[in-house]
């Protein structure tokens, strides 16, 4: 399945949808805590922090951030993962 992606009410935050359980509930934004896929996403330049539950994922951004930039990236990690 194709991760869709969704705005959220918050600006710094867009939620990934990815059609399988991902995990969790687990909010992740110690690199130290983090380790396979969310590691790689908490890596990427901009990331703030990788919420996980049910079949989705939501990434939350450092304020520069720009979304056109970042969210092809995430989609990529997340179709490796779980497509």
């Amino acid at each position: 399945m194709a991760v869709r992606t969704e705005r959220t009410p918050n600006p710094a935050a867009m939620k990934f949808s990815v059609g399988t359980a991902v995990g969790g509930p687990a909010t992740i934004s110690d690199p130290a805590r983090a380790e396979g896929w969310v590691a790689t996403v908490l890596a990427m330049d901009g990331v703030a922090s990788v919420f996980m539950t049910a079949d989705f994922v939501t990434v939350t951004a450092t304020p520069d951030v720009d979304w056109d930039v970042l969210a092809p990236g995430v989609v990529a990690i997340l179709e490796a993962e779980f497509g």
